[in-house]
């Protein structure tokens, strides 16, 4: 039987096609104003920080040219000026152009549908790098209550995806920073999470990207520096169970973080260490999710 969209998947998609006009959209000219660009600023909440600078640079040569062919929305503050709903690299791309003003759509919508919005918008236009997008999640869950499944329903992600692109945030800030400048891939990210000691991580980051090495090797590099971590811990892992090993080591890669299994005559016990309330949320939203 095909699973129905929830309710809030619902809302967020009749939001986001009733609010942004599409690029392939007919919209009404009358709906357009021209608003003076010193009017307009962007949204300091807006998730996608990072703007290829060189494709503002491509669009402003064309908005010289053409004008904006898509207008932007803005939402109207008490002020007299005017918030960026979406179209930000448009408003950014007419300032470099020099433009005096630039077309736009008003809604006068509450900021709660805008965050929601503005998230959205970027997910499913895939204009977010992967930290960028794990905020983007980590905000719709932690402020509007949703799901990660209700997630992937609404940008037509995996739910491993949304999963594995949150435990991006467990990365140390500096090699976070050197994924979301596109030094290292995602993937890159992922097995480095492998590293729970910050100052190893970094240092394997920074050889990394030095010398340009692949995820696989990235992989590899990251596995041995937890297997040599500690004499006791080698000592420990070689007298337990070959089976017990191999199931530690699937856990360690499905949560992200070190599980222990010690099994004793008659009973036994899992650990799973966890970090931060990120970590324990993700962890706990795994196994209610299998249960």
């Amino acid at each position: 039987m095909e699973k129905k969209p929830t309710k809030r998947t619902n809302r967020l998609g009749r939001g986001l096609s009733a609010l942004i006009p599409d690029a392939n959209e007919e919209i009404d000219q009358k709906d357009i104003v021209n608003i003076e660009l010193s009017k307009v600023y962007p949204n300091e909440d807006q998730p996608r920080k990072i703007f290829d600078e060189e494709k503002v640079k491509v669009l402003s040569e064309s908005i010289k040219h053409y004008g904006v062919l898509q207008p932007i929305v803005v939402k109207p503050d008490d002020n007299g000026k005017y918030m960026i709903i979406a179209g930000e690299r448009r408003y950014r791309a007419s300032k470099m152009a020099k433009k005096s003003d630039i077309p736009a759509v008003i809604k006068d919508i509450p900021m709660r549908d805008i965050m929601e919005i503005a998230l959205i918008e970027n997910l499913q236009r895939e204009d977010l790098n992967c930290i960028e997008e794990a905020l983007a999640y980590k905000g719709l869950i932690e402020h509007y209550n949703v799901t990660q499944e209700e997630i992937s329903e609404a940008v037509g992600k995996s739910r491993p995806h949304i999963t594995n692109t949150l435990r991006l945030l467990n990365l140390s800030e500096p090699v976070a920073e050197m994924v979301e400048r596109g030094y290292l891939t995602a993937g890159h990210g992922k097995a480095l999470l492998r590293v729970i000691d910050l100052d190893s991580q970094l240092s394997l980051a920074n050889k990394v990207v030095e010398e340009e090495l692949s995820v696989r090797v990235t992989e590899s590099l990251a596995k041995k520096i937890c297997e040599s971590s500690t004499e006791e811990v080698i000592k420990k892992e070689k007298e337990k169970d070959i089976f017990i090993v191999d199931v530690e080591e699937r856990l360690r890669n499905i949560f992200g973080t070190k599980v222990n299994i010690s099994k004793g005559k008659k009973k036994g016990k899992i650990e799973i260490e966890y970090y931060n309330d990120d970590d324990l949320n993700n962890i706990v939203s795994m196994l209610l999710e299998e249960a």
